[in-house]
């Protein structure tokens, strides 16, 4: 049976065995539809060298150059953990401290601030711009996934290959950990974000990353999530499933772009079309999430493994089959890249890597 799906103005036919199309699922937040400018004019270089714009027929190649994804992204991640190690140091009252670093410095792909660097450097901006957006960011990150681990939440004795933080720390510290990240995020990017970019600039970005984390984001994606559980197949569809992860996973990697566009100095329209290449590449994490759970180990995760099953919470793999989840992460795969088509090669390498990372991510 098909159900039609629509992402943002991106809509997708996907075929599942559900027996009833319809969902009960809650009112989606307007998305508005974003109009692609496939060309914009872009300097060429002195002497024989013209900058090269990403087309079509580039998109449809699993790499776009030789570009060495891997070494960015190791470059990036080690300059977002000195960060954060600096922006955290072990002080009074130690015990909070100590519990906010032993999360936030337990490792990590890194994925939110290193895309919230390449869409700043992408639009013109530089790593120093994005870095305190990046770490708040990945502070507000790190406070979901402590928050998320408790026994009230989804119960989970091992994050990244350690203990979770209320294993170590108890639950009373565990919530007040994620508590202080939280606050310290948003005094970290008005703070530390350089001069250079401006104050009405900085306020943006502080309205976009609260925005994305509160009842039209995160909150409201965990709390579709935990109502999901246990229900019963022919009372959800696709439209619930996709609610749900575009507001708990999608929408924090889409205000790390965003962030990025806006200190990096980005036009309205660049902002937009990185909001949107981000949204595709987060409902294409969590879709990818999902196939992980029910086809790796937790010592491949880092994670407990198979434990949306246990919980018998909505997945992709529950709802379509483990085959028409894989059709639907390439896909979005797909539709990411295309949002960033015009854009100079160079410098949207990273993002087109990054894309391709996450959907072939194997923990």
């Amino acid at each position: 049976m098909a159900s039609s799906v629509t992402l943002g103005s991106c809509p997708w036919v996907l075929h599942h065995q559900s027996k009833t199309p319809r969902s009960r699922s809650p009112p989606f937040i307007t998305l508005k539809p974003i109009t692609l400018t496939p060309k914009r004019t872009v300097s060429s270089s002195s002497h024989t060298v013209s900058s090269s714009l990403v087309t079509k027929e580039d998109n449809n190649l699993k790499s776009t150059s030789s570009f060495d994804f891997m070494s960015y992204i190791l470059r990036k991640a080690d300059s977002v953990n000195r960060a954060l190690d600096s922006a955290v140091p072990l002080r009074e009252p130690l015990k909070i401290h100590e519990a906010m670093r032993y999360s936030l410095l337990a490792g990590g792909k890194r994925v939110r601030p290193v895309l919230c660097i390449a869409a700043c450097e992408l639009v013109g901006g530089e790593e120093s711009l994005a870095m305190p957006a990046a770490c708040a960011v990945e502070m507000i990150h790190t406070m979901s996934l402590i928050h998320d681990d408790l026994p009230c939440m989804d119960n989970d004795d091992l994050r990244r290959g350690k203990p979770t933080n209320h294993k170590v720390y108890g639950e009373d510290v565990a919530v007040l950990a994620g508590d202080a990240l939280l606050s310290f995020a948003f005094e970290h990017l008005a703070s530390a974000t350089s001069s250079d970019v401006s104050p009405a600039r900085v306020v943006r970005a502080v309205g976009e990353l609260a925005k994305a984390i509160g009842t039209e984001g995160l909150v409201a994606g965990q709390v579709a999530d935990i109502s999901s559980e246990g229900l019963d197949l022919n009372d959800v569809g696709l439209e619930h499933l996709e609610f749900i992860h575009l507001h708990k996973t999608a929408a924090l990697l889409e205000a790390s772009a965003v962030l990025g566009g806006i200190v990096g100095g980005g036009s309205d329209e660049e902002i937009e079309r990185l909001r949107k290449f981000a949204r595709c590449i987060g409902l294409l994490f969590q879709v990818v999430d999902d196939i992980l759970d029910v086809t790796k180990s937790s010592q491949e995760l880092g994670k407990t493994a198979g434990k949306d099953l246990i919980a018998d919470k909505l997945t992709y793999p529950k709802l379509m089959g483990l085959e028409k989840s894989r059709e639907f992460a390439e896909k979005l795969n797909r539709e990411a890249r295309d949002q960033l088509l015009g854009f100079d090669s160079d410098k949207v390498a990273p993002l087109l890597a990054l894309a391709n990372y996450i959907a072939n991510r194997q923990n």
